[in-house]
């Protein structure tokens, strides 16, 4: 599945102004569940904080990917959100994050799904000039943009 795909226009939130990690994550499930790809969303945030658990998924860049696998999940989606303040997210290079990417899974479809969103993320994430247009995105159409490049 493909990452403009599963990114909604309504599941992007520029400037969001969150002051830790939890209060960042219950700001993209409660748009995940506005659209109907999470139905459960404390089963949902459960998941993802076992997975925070296992390690952080500050991946460094100022960029974390949260997901999780879960019963409270109806459908594959993508959240984005770009943070008007820094959170520490024990980042594996200890940097502050900025641009969080949320990754919802269904139970069942638990496998490959998650493994390839992350994998399409992360080929991206790598490249600075898309870092940048996540940071300069004036729009949810501009960022949907940076995402098909």
């Amino acid at each position: 599945m493909e990452l403009k795909e599963l990114l909604k226009k309504e599941h992007v939130l520029l400037d969001l102004d969150a002051n830790s990690r939890d209060e960042s994550l219950d700001e993209l499930i409660k748009v995940m569940q506005n659209t109907g790809v999470v139905e459960d969303a404390a089963v949902y945030k459960e998941a993802v904080l076992n997975r925070e658990a296992e390690g952080s998924t500050g991946i460094g860049f100022g960029v974390a990917i949260p997901h999780g696998k879960s019963t409270g999940v109806s459908e594959p989606g993508l959240a984005f959100a770009r943070l008007t303040n820094e959170i520490d997210w024990q980042s594996l290079d200890g940097n502050p994050v900025t641009s969080v990417f949320m990754i919802a899974i269904p139970e069942e479809q638990a496998g490959n799904e998650h493994l390839q969103i992350l994998s399409q993320l992360s080929r991206k994430l790598m490249h600075e000039d898309f870092r940048q247009k996540l940071q300069d995105a004036s729009s949810s159409d501009e960022l949907l943009a940076a995402l098909e490049a």
